[in-house]
Formats: C-alpha cells, structure tokens, sequence
C-alpha cells in the first residue's frame, strides 16, 4: 500500500508511475477523498475541543460559590443552555465518530493501487518492453528431435494426466515412481542451497485468513485468481503469504536485519484468465509446489538483498546445469506488489523458447505498510521495513526442464548430477519393466 502523504506531497510524480504502470488512476481523484476525509478529521477535533470547553465551564459553574450578588435560577438556567449545547455537539460528534465511508472509501481504493517502479526499472507495457540482463549456458543441440516433458512423462508411465482429470479436473498431474521422487530429491536440494545461504526453513501454514491475504498483497487485487473454503480460508498462492505474515504487527529492532526464511509448500492458483494458455502438461495447473524465499530488511539494505536473492536462485539453476536468463521485468509487466522484479527464464527444447521458472522482487514498504512491518533503528526512530520474496524454484517448472534438457533418444533421462545422491544414487530414469 502507498503512502496517502506521498501521493498528497507527490501528486506528479504518482501520475508519471501510475501512468509506466498502465493504471489509469490519478492522485486528483485520491486527493479528493482525502481532502474530504482530512475536513472531516478537522471537524472531529473541533468538536472535541468544544466539547471539553463546555465541560470545563459546567464545572466552573457548579464549583462556584455563591454570594450575595449571585441568583441561583440563572446558575441553574446557564448550566441548562450549556447542557443542551454539550448534548447537540456530542451528537455531531459522535456522528462523525462513526462514520467511516471516507476512511473506506481512501483505504479501498488504495489497496487496489500498484506499488511505485524503481528508478532503475526500464519503462514498458508488456513482457515485449522487458530487458534482458545476461545469459547462462548454452542451450545443448540434440542429434534428435527433442520430445515435450508431457510426452516423456508419459512414455516413461510416471507422469499421468488422464485419471488426474478424472479426480481432480483440468490442470492436475499426478507423478509416479522415479519423477515422484525427483521432484522430492530437487524440493530438498533447493531448500538445502537456500540453508546454505543463511536463510531459515520455515513450515507455514498453507490456510492463512483474509487478513494475511490482504497482508501480503493477494487481496482484494488477485480474489478471483485464489481458491477460498466456506469458512473463510485461503489456500496459498505461494508461500510468500505466509513467510511475510510471520513478523506482521510487528516492530523488530535493525539489529535483527536482514531476516531470511524459505519454505517448501503446495500452492494454488485458479488461473483466471488464462484459458487457452499452455492446457497441456504441467506449465500452468491449480496445484504446484514451489521452495519460496523471503526477506524482511531495513530501507537502506533491500536492493543490495535483491541481488543476493536473486544470485541464490541463479546459483540452483547454475548447480543444475540448466540453461537459462535473467530478465528485468518492464513497468508494465510487474507484479502488483513489485518495484523491481527479475525473472529467470529457463530454456525449454521443445518449445525452443525460455519460460519463466523464478520470480524475485523487492517490494520496498509496500507490503509492510499494510501488514505493519516495522523497525527501530540504533536513534530509535521507527520506519516501515522493506520486503522481498522469490521462487527458489517452482519445483514442476524446474522438474519439467530436466525432463527437455536431460532427455535422451530412447526416452530415458538423466540424472543432474549434483541430484543423483538426492535419488539415492539413481543417475538415470528409464522405463520400469
């Protein structure tokens, strides 16, 4: 959530951002609102104010003595009118007290506001708009016409769709026998490199309430892309939900910073709008797992903690000698909590593109503003932290890669090597018997 006296103090510069973000919402029309609600706030305090003078002059009144000069009936005719004007200004006040259709109003339309892009973020409308930064390996020339991951699957009977439809619908996979285990080998690889770099595993709940949602980000802007219960729970959409809700409400000291956690969970996701897109295989389904890292910082150490972020997730795919890039995300093609995101896109040989496998952003203040994420520094000045969250990997995108790069002509695959001690020393799939 931005901050209202940013937007009052930069009304041009919050119309440039909004404008890079492809948002047609202007600070006039917020400013409106909150003019309406600051009138209104004055007034309150107003009445306040006029409510203890006329309590301070029924007292002085009471607690006067009379004398020869004093006439009761006007005492007492004074501290009536007096009473009538206390009772006809506390009904005002206590009027505007509660009413909060302003407060609503502002705060509504503020959820629904994207965060502000980076200086550093090049300016764009879509994924078209989106830079570039450096490649990594070399994607391998096969002597043979590569086979889609789906295909493989199946062929090798570990990967089955038709009785996952029949269970579950559309956009649900079941794995078997050696894939079931190689994505628990790169789950456990994945978590063990994030470990290594300082971060701490965390098992989070996977049903958060609406109020960790709207937290985090997810609500109201992404409702209709969660799964919700009939008692008011939300299934994660990622893991990101739950790792920043850990310190909400809080205020943690800078001494404590930077705090890093990540965690291996199910996730899920409707995929609204996304009929027609990759409906075959496992690229996009309901369910997905996925290891997630976070990171809660101080203002001054979040970009320096984004490179970091991101060099942890570059360092799994490097690990596995997986082919891939990594992009800057465009204005326009950022996730609403983001001001400045990187995607590594991993190459795929079937469809001979690269396709995004991992997501890492800094969020600045945006997340904590509305969770209250807070610090006090060594002065004891408190300011909101930043926070920032990446995959480490969508572990079935990272399992569908090795699948396409490890093939083999005969349908087998091979192992990664720094994962064969993960699968008990098995360094090939291949078809059972």
């Amino acid at each position: 959530m931005l901050d209202i006296k940013w937007i009052r103090e930069n009304p041009a510069q919050f119309d440039e951002a909004m404008a890079k973000r492809n948002n047609e919402i202007k600070a006039e029309n917020l400013l409106k609102i909150d003019e309406e609600k600051r009138k209104k706030t004055f007034l309150i305090q107003e009445l306040q104010a006029r409510r203890n003078r006329i309590a301070r002059e029924i007292s002085a009144i009471k607690n006067n003595r009379p004398d020869g000069r004093d006439c009761p009936a006007e005492r007492e005719d004074k501290i009536l009118r007096l009473f009538e004007e206390s009772k006809k200004n506390n009904a005002e006040l206590s009027a505007l007290e509660n009413d909060f259709s302003l407060d609503e109003q502002l705060n509504n339309i503020l959820l629904t506001i994207p965060n502000i892009p980076h200086a550093s973020v090049p300016v764009g409308s879509d994924e078209n708009d989106n830079v570039e930064v450096e490649k990594f390996g070399t994607p391998k020339i096969f002597q043979f016409k590569p086979k889609a991951h789906d295909e493989l699957g199946e062929n090798l009977k570990m990967l089955d769709f038709d009785q996952s439809v029949l269970m579950s619908g559309a956009r649900f996979s079941t794995l078997s026998s050696d894939l079931a285990r190689l994505e628990r080998a790169l789950s456990n690889f994945m978590l063990d490199v994030a470990i290594d770099n300082n971060y701490i595993e965390v098992s989070p709940p996977n049903l958060v309430k609406s109020e960790a949602m709207r937290f985090s980000g997810q609500l109201p802007k992404f409702s209709e892309e969660a799964f919700s219960t009939i008692d008011g729970y939300w299934l994660i959409p990622t893991a990101e939900v739950s790792l920043v809700n850990l310190v909400a409400k809080k205020t943690l000291s800078e001494s404590e910073f930077p705090l890093r956690f990540t965690a291996y969970t199910p996730c899920f996701r409707r995929e609204a709008g996304s009929a027609g897109k990759d409906t075959r295989g496992m690229i996009r389904q309901h369910q997905f797992k996925k290891v997630e890292l976070v990171s809660i910082t101080t203002q001054e150490q979040s970009y320096s903690e984004h490179e970091r972020m991101t060099n942890v997730s570059c360092e799994i795919l490097c690990r596995l000698e997986l082919p891939f890039r990594k992009i800057l995300l465009c204005s326009g093609d950022m996730g609403f909590c983001a001001q400045k995101t990187y995607d590594l896109e991993v190459w795929f040989p079937s469809q001979e593109k690269y396709r995004e496998i991992s997501s890492c952003s800094n969020c600045g203040d945006f997340q904590s503003r509305r969770a209250s994420i807070k610090y006090k520094n060594k002065e004891g000045k408190t300011f909101f932290a930043h926070t920032l969250n990446g995959s480490a990997l969508a572990v079935g995108r990272t399992l569908i890669a090795i699948l396409e790069n490890y093939q083999n002509e005969d349908g087998s695959i091979n192992v990664p090597e720094v994962l064969i001690n993960y699968m008990g020393g098995i360094n090939k799939i291949s078809l059972k018997n």
